[in-house]
């Protein structure tokens, strides 16, 4: 059994009603397990990419110990251009955001911004994270993205002839 917060597959899910998305079903228990219980999803604009970044609650203490280390690095390095303060902000500018049993949950307006989201959403485990993309985002990442491309672009094509069926059932 992997540890809390140790995320790692992928799926999509399309934009729901009202600028609902929803979480998938093997994410979601992951943060659910990574939070204790508590339905939290924690999200935050990636440093480098262009996409989202999600994970749980037990991150946190992480986050405190990523600081120390870096702190304590740049005090033997004598690198006296780094600020606490500055990267304390940066590392825990996340948003705490719940969800419903169904994994359903509101995006901010500006990480969707910040996330280039729009009509939905891939996420790929990383770890002690996982990305959380807009697929056209993704496609324009250079070729060390291809495995995470091939397995959007076709979660994508699936998600779309399942939407084709069911609209056209009616």
């Amino acid at each position: 059994m992997p540890a809390p917060g140790a995320y790692s597959g992928q799926a999509y899910s399309p934009a729901g009603d009202k600028g609902r998305y929803v979480l998938p079903p093997a994410f979601r228990k992951a943060v659910k397990e990574a939070s204790g219980g508590a339905r939290t999803l924690c999200l935050v604009a990636h440093e480098r990419f262009d996409c989202l970044i999600g994970f749980g609650l037990s991150r946190i203490d992480k986050l405190h110990e990523q600081l120390e280390r870096e702190e304590e690095r740049a005090i033997r390095l004598g690198q006296d251009d780094f600020d606490r303060d500055v990267r304390a902000g940066q590392l825990f500018q996340f948003e705490q955001l719940p969800f419903d049993d169904s994994g359903r949950f509101v995006m901010p307006d500006h990480l969707r911004e910040l996330g280039k989201v729009e009509d939905g959403l891939y996420f790929q485990g990383a770890g002690d994270f996982f990305f959380v993309w807009n697929p056209d985002e993704l496609a324009q990442m250079d070729s060390s993205w291809k495995g995470a491309q091939a397995t959007c672009k076709r979660l994508v094509a699936d998600a779309e002839a399942k939407a084709a069926k069911k609209g056209g059932g009616k």
